[in-house]
């Protein structure tokens, strides 16, 4: 029996609710037939906006999405996406599948569905082939509330009353497809850039830099030394690749040795936030500048016969327990991970949710995100787990994954994946500083290769934990292979 201890009495940092956003590129189906079908579609929608997906998206809480990209946001003209859609500019996406875009899904349709949904909308800006003018002028024209150029446009369009916008990227990945500039290089224009995304009326922006790709820590160390006190967050991007970029391997015939290498790669997401956080701590030592890790997630070979530039992936169990073991890693540092936005929202990468046509299905990792919406804005407790090591062919991983946090109501939630894909873990849960209360549990569970399509929405979804209780502030309960536990006390 492996014994897991929650010590409510070691308070720590508060998990911001924004580690639990998502991110949506122009790519693939992910905007278009994903979250947006248009104000003419059959399909049930407000505002053109899909009302499957947005009232999913509302039940897990989504906090905070980004927008337009990604590679894309750096090719990506704001102006060409306002004002009557049918004198709208077409435009190539060059980056994903060279498909032509009409530009009908922009500014308004994108702050349209954050209004929705109910969560803060986070826009990247083009640093890569764009101008200073065009992104202070974005900022203006979503913001400022006043008599000015862009207001009066904003207007024009339909909208005289600005928008509150809080969160704005300088840039994407201007390391690669945005720009590929040196660190020193970007720093100062960074600098240049931050300048001019202004705060206009009560709305304050929090400037986010363009970070490093992956364990390149020179490029954290050369961007935080010439611009770490004008920045708010500095993103990081790392993606779990079982394979390589060239054969990544697939998302749904695995063997088990693979499904254990993809777990290790995951659990690389801790030492990459350790690393660059320290580096962080050289010139911020008093955490003003959050990590933001706005890419994140499992990426695949494409479906067999989709197109390889929209990078559809179907979602397994496996999916689901590296998205669970991530979630559970920047608990663990939310003292300094600010934000996080899996990649990505609909149909693309490691999708929360899928759709074709009229179909809607969620997948497993949808459901983590379920399982784990109570973490929100929740202040993280001390926890210990006594592991095993799991594996196969060399590739060994521990056996659990636990976060646990207290609400401001009182209530505990923890959050325990069993990682390993062939073997239950019966565990004893200790709580110290609490010794009563009601008990509640619900679990994600299946085969490691496991996942719902459209002809079997609910083969993977969450079931409640039955017998729980709470004596001598223990709790005892088996956690099955490959799962997902969340249990909460009241």
């Amino acid at each position: 029996m492996s014994k897991i201890i929650v010590n409510t009495l070691e308070r720590k940092s508060k998990i911001n609710r924004n580690i639990y956003g998502n991110f949506s590129e122009h790519l693939g189906r992910c905007i278009y037939n994903g979250v947006y079908v248009g104000e003419n579609s059959d399909i049930p929608n407000v505002n053109g906006m899909r009302t499957d997906v947005v009232e999913a998206l509302k039940h897990i809480k989504l906090p905070v999405l980004r927008w337009p990209g990604g590679c894309f946001a750096d090719e990506y003209h704001w102006k060409d996406g306002i004002g009557p859609k049918e004198n709208r500019k077409k435009m190539v996406n060059t980056h994903w599948g060279g498909v032509v875009e009409d530009n009908s899904f922009g500014t308004h349709e994108f702050l349209e569905l954050c209004r929705q949904i109910g969560c803060e909308p986070y826009i990247n800006g083009n640093v890569g082939s764009g101008t200073v003018q065009e992104m202070s002028e974005w900022m203006e024209y979503m913001t400022f509330d006043g008599v000015s150029p862009m207001a009066a446009l904003r207007a024009e369009n339909g909208h005289p009353e600005p928008w509150k916008v809080k969160y704005f990227g300088v840039g994407n990945e201007n390391w690669g497809c945005g720009g590929n500039m040196r660190p020193s290089y970007y720093a100062d224009l960074y600098r240049r850039y931050q300048t001019y995304v202004r705060d206009y009326g009560e709305n304050r922006v929090f400037r986010i830099a363009c970070g490093p790709n992956a364990d390149d820590y020179s490029w954290t160390e050369e961007v935080m030394r010439i611009a770490g006190r004008y920045m708010d967050g500095l993103s990081l991007h790392y993606y779990t690749v079982p394979g390589d970029w060239d054969k990544k391997g697939s998302a749904t015939e695995f063997d088990e040795a693979e499904y254990y290498r993809t777990l290790k790669k995951a659990f690389y997401m801790d030492e990459l936030v350790t690393k660059h956080a320290q580096i962080m701590d050289r010139y911020d030592p008093e955490h003003k500048v959050g990590l933001i890790v706005d890419e994140w997630g499992t990426w695949f070979d494409v479906e067999p016969g989709t197109n390889p530039g929209f990078l559809y992936q179907q979602s397994t169990m496996r999916d689901a327990m590296v998205a669970a073991l991530t979630l559970n890693i920047f608990n663990a540092h939310s003292d300094r991970v600010a934000m996080a936005n899996i990649a990505q929202l609909v149909n693309v990468l490691q999708a929360v949710i899928l759709t074709e046509g009229e179909k809607m299905v969620c997948t497993p990792t949808y459901h983590v995100f379920d399982l784990y919406k109570h973490h929100q804005d929740a202040t993280l407790l001390g926890t210990f787990a006594e592991t095993a090591e799991i594996g196969a062919d060399g590739e060994t991983i521990q056996n659990l994954s636990v976060s646990a946090s207290e609400d401001d109501a009182g209530a505990v939630h923890i959050t325990v994946a069993n990682l390993s894909a062939t073997v239950s873990c019966p565990a004893e849960i200790t709580l110290l500083g609490r010794t009563d209360g009601a008990v509640q549990g619900r679990i994600l569970t299946g085969r490691m290769d496991a996942y719902n399509d459209f002809d079997c929405p609910e083969n993977v979804s969450i079931c409640p934990m039955e017998g729980l209780r709470l004596e001598n502030g223990q709790i005892r309960c088996t956690l099955p292979a490959c799962s997902v536990a969340e249990i909460t006390i009241a």
